[in-house]
């Protein structure tokens, strides 16, 4: 069960092991994207797409049709990867395996929506896999093995996204085989070191200059690909948006959010302690540039005030 590219790496380990014996895939609805709204499969509906293996799509999880349908296939074990509904009990318990989760942190730090992104945001060194058996709550059930990774200054939340992806899917594989033989026995997850990751909104994007130049480098890695960090250039007739793609704490000190530099040398805008050097930016409706390529076309100055 999954939807979100994430599950695809751990689906296709799955498919390309002659261990295991793939009965069915689900996967959420086709959802509308785009200008047109044009109904468009999920990243894990396209990749089994030909195959001929059974595809179920329930609107809900928790439709009684589809719990039937699902116990037709009579599985041994469900696993789940970023499907995005919560399962009724009546799945949980259906397998003679019980169900198990690939989760992208390790727990029981950052339960919920999105894992990657606030491990960055939060200034982590470390994050990494958990195999876990699904309970009745959010991301709280009993673990069964779990690898860890470095987070590293380079590393933006799409990057980390890939690299945890291929660690999860690798250690599903090694796991359910000695889970099913009884040699993993599942353990509860520690009382302590509980934190949840909520789901990311648009909003969370805005970088807030009075905070410390770290913190907004760790916004902007985080936030990459979606939903960006941004902020707003002033203008005559109204502020246009500026998304920050790369960039770096600097050491320089200033009225937050007053560009202090911009010329061949970088931009550089004042934070509440330091300031960030902006690497790659890219204006409302336009396209990604370097900062060179930026401030060739677009005249900023030391004293104006980002927000």
């Amino acid at each position: 069960m999954g939807t979100a590219e994430l599950s695809c790496a751990s689906l296709s380990a799955l498919l390309a092991s002659p261990d295991f014996q793939i009965d069915g895939v689900v996967t959420q609805p086709d959802k509308p994207k785009g200008r047109d709204l044009k109904l468009q499969p999920s990243p894990v509906k396209q990749l089994v797409a030909g195959r001929g293996t059974p595809l179920l799509q329930p609107a809900r999880a928790r439709n009684e049709d589809f719990v039937q349908e699902l116990r037709a296939l009579q599985p041994e074990l469900i696993v789940v990867a970023a499907y995005g509904q919560i399962l009724p009990p009546s799945i949980l318990e259906l397998p003679r395996f019980g169900c198990v989760n690939v989760h992208t942190s390790l727990l029981p730090k950052y339960r919920g929506a999105a894992p990657i992104q606030w491990a960055i945001l939060n200034d982590e060194t470390e994050t990494g896999v958990t195999i876990m058996k699904m309970d009745a709550g959010i991301d709280t059930g009993p673990m069964l093995s779990e690898e860890r990774t470095p987070i590293s200054a380079d590393d933006t939340s799409e990057i980390l996204h890939g690299r945890l992806a291929e660690m999860g899917a690798r250690l599903l594989v090694r796991t359910i085989p000695d889970y099913a033989a009884g040699k993993i026995q599942p353990r509860p997850q520690p009382a302590e070191g509980v934190s949840y990751a909520p789901k990311i909104k648009k909003e969370d994007g805005r970088l807030d200059w009075t905070q410390p130049a770290r913190a907004l480098w760790n916004r902007v890695r985080g936030l990459t690909p979606w939903p960006g960090a941004f902020t707003f250039l002033p203008g005559e007739v109204r502020p246009t948006l500026l998304k920050v793609w790369q960039a770096e704490p600097a050491t320089a000190q200033g009225p937050a959010g007053e560009i202090l530099q911009a010329d061949k040398a970088g931009l550089v805008v004042a934070c509440g302690r330091d300031a960030l050097r902006i690497q790659a930016l890219q204006l409302e409706g336009g396209r990604r540039l370097t900062t060179q390529e930026f401030l060739a076309g677009h005249h900023l100055r030391p004293g104006q005030r980002l927000g």
